[in-house]
């Protein structure tokens, strides 16, 4: 069985080329004034499909046999790894089902149907994703593409961390990156450890789905508490993945962030950066302004890992009109 590597990533690296878009690692004079260092920012928001998701899915995808691509792929997800899947998937002339939460904002429902893929809903909380998934598969015949419990998929992400490594120009002093699943910061992981192991990679999560916290402290794979839930909607897995987890238990630290300062990172990348981060894209950012990882007098990488936001709620943020649930 294929395991997850840094050799993987490279591989993936050479797989992605042409396909993929290479993010630029931007950095802006204002935030490094406000914190006090340099802050350099993967920007994945320009990624096809809009955030770093397109990385694994194409890794995974671009790889199926043309018996396998005849039977077409099947994916679960809140949106981001749903359209990177519909987008490699048509890239490849082959079909997607898509299983979507009911509550999936509409941009990224219509960037599925956008990319040519067929969405299946269902209700996050009553039904699980996965078996709805693993049934669609078995019964078409589909090759399943997990969101980040599959080792193309890691390595593909990893490419982030072996991006940055290129094009920074001076040692990273420490790097910070969203997690949920944990397939993105599994990849980086990877990267990280090979090329800059010394830097100390931060995962951020969203306040109360820290289950990513939560495992760390406890050697083992725990889901966080009941949840009401949150804007970062790409962020919401309720446990790290089996494959992911123990590549991330190399992190420093895991820090969490509330919607309150993700809003604030949101309106700040766009008022200030002149960028347009999703929610669940901007928690590492949030972090770095709400002084959750000091960024003074040193060099910081930031994920901005995703850029497609529901109209409404991002007017709202940018026009301070959003109140975050108590």
């Amino acid at each position: 069985m294929h395991t997850a590597s840094f050799e993987g990533v490279r591989d993936a690296a050479r797989q992605l080329l042409g396909h993929a878009v290479r993010t630029p690692l931007i950095e802006s004079p204002a935030l490094n004034e406000r914190v006090g260092g340099r802050v350099l920012m993967k920007a994945e928001t320009l990624q096809r499909a809009g955030a770093f998701k397109f990385r694994g899915a194409w890794n995974r995808i671009s790889r199926l046999t043309p018996e396998e691509l005849k039977r077409g792929v099947v994916a679960y997800s809140s949106g981001n790894h749903a359209q990177a899947v519909a987008c490699a998937a048509r890239m490849m002339g082959t079909s997607a089902v898509i299983v979507m939460p009911a509550d999936s904002p509409k941009v990224k429902v219509d960037g599925v149907i956008g990319f040519g893929g067929e969405v299946r809903m269902y209700d996050r909380y009553t039904e699980s994703r996965e078996d709805i998934g693993e049934e669609i598969a078995r019964t078409r015949g589909s090759i399943l593409v997990r969101p980040f419990d599959d080792p193309f998929v890691i390595e593909g992400q990893g490419t982030i961390g072996l991006e940055i490594m290129e094009q920074a120009d001076a040692p990273l002093d420490q790097l910070v990156c969203g997690a949920s699943g944990g397939g993105m910061i599994a990849g980086i992981n990877l990267s990280m450890a090979a090329l800059s192991p010394d830097t100390p990679v931060i995962a951020v999560e969203p306040r109360d789905y820290n289950d990513m916290q939560l495992s760390i402290a406890a050697g083992e794979r725990l889901t966080h508490a009941p949840a009401k839930g949150t804007i970062c909607d790409a962020l919401m897995t309720d446990r790290p993945g089996e494959l992911t987890f123990p590549i991330n238990r190399r992190v420093d630290r895991v820090e969490t962030v509330s919607d309150a300062e993700v809003a604030e990172a949101v309106r700040y990348a766009f008022h200030t950066l002149k960028l347009v981060v999703e929610p669940g894209g901007a928690v590492s950012l949030a972090a770095v302004l709400a002084g959750k990882v000091e960024a003074k007098d040193r060099t910081t990488a930031v994920i901005l890992s995703g850029g497609n936001v529901d109209p409404a709620l991002f007017a709202a943020i940018i026009e301070d009109r959003f109140t975050p649930a108590a």
